[in-house]
């Protein structure tokens, strides 16, 4: 069978059925997004479970996914279909990169589950996704890139802090792109349209410097707390949205 790509757990082969896939999975683990490696003996047969219980109970429930079955302990039948490039994370101890990026002791029972989203991009680092990123995302990225189609937003009328910032605008010639931006957008020449004009427009980056700036006011704000784990978690949270907004 062709490989068609290898991660840090998983094989995809390529089947027979063009519309099928074989996942392999991995005894390889790693930690800090791939830094440090190693192996356990049945990690791939564990994962392997946990994730058709996972799909089969998924299923059960009416939400469709792309499992078809398990052939052998670590290999599963796939759909072949077009992922989104996000990554999921559930935390209910402090361990690994939390620890590393907030100064939480390894070990730390946390006092709720801790849900992260990550896009999946390895040479991007997998970077912590926010509402507001996601948001700048679909106007500055091509689809192959976010895994969402470009101008989502402008379709459903929904605003972003880009669109926002043009449409405070009081330049004269953002009339037509205000008017454009003023409800949803149906025409897919229009969307293509506003698009570059998005990308082009400096609204874009003065999204991104207000970003960096409420961080650093944020910060700031921090100062006077005391030096604590809460405190070194909120400004490591700061600090990774200056660098990875940046």
């Amino acid at each position: 069978m062709e490989k068609l790509y290898e991660g840090k757990a998983k094989i995809l082969y390529q089947t027979d059925d063009p519309d099928i896939l074989l996942t392999y999975y991995k005894d390889d683990a790693t930690a800090f997004n791939a830094q440090k490696r190693g192996q356990i003996v049945g990690k791939g047969e564990i994962n392997c479970t946990v994730s058709t219980a996972l799909f089969q109970w998924l299923e059960s429930l009416g939400i469709p996914t792309h499992y078809i079955d398990r052939p052998s302990s670590r290999e599963m039948r796939v759909k072949a279909i077009k992922i989104i490039p996000l990554e999921v994370v559930v935390r209910n101890i402090a361990a690994g990169s939390l620890c590393k990026q907030t100064g939480l002791k390894e070990g730390k029972v946390l006092p709720f589950p801790l849900v992260e989203f990550y896009l999946k991009d390895d040479a991007l680092g997998d970077p912590l996704l926010t509402p507001d990123r996601i948001k700048v995302i679909d106007i500055a990225s091509e689809s192959f890139e976010s895994g969402k189609t470009p101008g989502t937003d402008l379709r459903e009328g929904v605003p972003t802090l880009v669109t926002l910032n043009v449409m405070k605008s009081q330049d004269p010639a953002d009339s037509e792109l205000r008017h454009l931006l003023s409800a949803p957008i149906e025409d897919e020449a229009t969307v293509a349209q506003v698009l570059r004009e998005l990308r082009q427009h400096k609204a874009l980056e003065e999204s991104r410097s207000q970003l960096v700036s409420i961080a650093k006011e944020a910060r700031a704000a921090l100062g006077p707390l005391p030096v604590g784990e809460p405190t070194g978690a909120l400004l490591s949270l700061c600090d990774a949205v200056i660098d990875r907004t940046a």
